[in-house]
């Protein structure tokens, strides 16, 4: 971790500014279902308010609104209700993220916590608008990032506003950066990657990534099906992107000339129909038929190659995990790995993080991350704006 953490800069009497990641899901009576983004920044939160800051104001985004003023959908508001509710002190919430009437309000409230409104609201924010940024920045004496899920996107709240204040990183990205970067980069071996999701060009860079990192890189979910076409398999109507076969045979062939097992699918479950529920387990994918899970056979070999593990980095479901008839592949490994002992066990954001939520296993995984697009990028080996723009560790 060479960037500056909170830890690092003084904030007693000072204005703080955190940029979290509160895109929760709501429900349509607005309430949220799903809160491990807010619970996850209140480490962060409450270490500012204990030292003494004098106004922490936070915030964000929510969802996807069109920037063009204010949509009901997408405010702020519950999650201001429930963060005062984990946090057990006032929240004062402002319908507006910039301008006078949110200086004002930051001047005169007697509340220590301020949450801003969803940032998205303006088409500024997304551009990265240096005014925008400015803005932003006038409200406070530090920025502290701690929104993982966006540190891939370069928007004035992740990036731009670097630019005119003091800026470090919050526990939770520290975190993540410490659970990923090491599980990549010096894990404890042998280290195994799970894969899987529908499309093999998502995770094209992923693999050229990890081949020469990884001992084992296990392949499932719909973009096993290219892997497998790629090997002359029949696979049916499954989940197939025949541009990308040539691709898929050629990560085969550099994975193996580096040594490291790449594990496909060898059963499966199939039906006739994505809508039906109605399925059976087969050795091979007859024509007319796909397949939307990983049979048996494969569960007990992805297993055994787990075994040996000390690392695990899993990103992507084995198969269509929302629907209970293909969701026994996802869950049998889930279960395994939250029964594995002494071994390191990353789940790399996303519908991954979906899953291990569904089964309950999330308190039985060594770290869930935040961000899903983020972490992907991470272990890309990409840089990431929101966190390069933060202020290096002092040699």
């Amino acid at each position: 971790m060479q960037k500056m953490t909170v830890r690092d800069i003084n904030i007693k009497a000072k204005k703080v500014i955190i940029r979290l990641d509160f895109n929760v899901p709501l429900d349509g009576t607005f309430h949220i279902t799903d809160d491990r983004r807010i619970t996850a920044a209140l480490p962060t939160i409450q270490y500012v308010l204990s030292q003494g800051a004098s106004k922490v104001i936070l915030m964000s985004h929510l969802g996807r609104p069109k920037g063009a003023g204010f949509e009901k959908d997408f405010s702020l508001e519950p999650v201001a209700h429930h963060l005062q509710d984990l946090l057990g002190e006032k929240v004062l919430f402002l319908n507006d993220c910039i301008g006078p009437s949110v200086k004002d309000a930051i001047a005169k409230s007697s509340e220590r916590v301020v949450l801003l409104e969803n940032l998205r609201f303006y088409k500024a924010e997304e551009k990265n608008d240096p005014a925008f940024a400015k803005e932003l920045a006038s409200l406070a004496d530090v920025y502290v990032n701690d929104a993982f899920g966006t540190a891939h996107r370069a928007h004035a709240s992740t990036a731009g506003i670097t630019a005119y204040l003091p800026s470090v990183a919050g526990f939770l990205i520290e975190k993540e950066l410490q659970y990923l970067g090491n599980a990549i980069n010096n894990p404890k071996r042998p280290l195994v990657i799970i894969l899987g999701g529908a499309k093999v060009s998502d995770k094209i860079e992923l693999i050229k990534n990890l081949i020469p990192k990884a001992n084992s890189i296990i392949i499932g979910g719909g973009m096993a099906y290219t892997f497998l076409k790629a090997q002359g398999i029949n696979v049916g109507n499954s989940k197939l992107e025949k541009d990308k076969i040539d691709m898929a045979r050629e990560l085969m062939e550099q994975a193996k000339k580096a040594g490291v097992q790449m594990a496909l699918t060898t059963d499966f479950v199939i039906t006739q129909s994505f809508s039906s529920d109605d399925c059976k387990i087969s050795d091979v994918i007859p024509d007319g038929w796909e397949a939307l899970d990983i049979g048996p056979k494969t569960i007990q070999y992805y297993k055994d190659i787990l075994s040996k593990a000390k690392t695990v980095v899993w990103n992507g479901p084995l198969g269509v995990f929302e629907r209970d008839a293909y969701a026994t592949g996802t869950r049998a490994i889930a279960d395994y790995l939250a029964s594995l002992k002494d071994v390191t066990v990353i789940v790399g954001g996303g519908d991954s993080a979906a899953a291990v939520a569904k089964f309950g296993l999330e308190d039985k995984m060594t770290h869930i991350s935040t961000g899903g697009g983020a972490s992907l990028e991470f272990l890309e080996g990409k840089t990431l704006p929101g966190i390069a723009a933060l202020n290096d560790k002092k040699t």
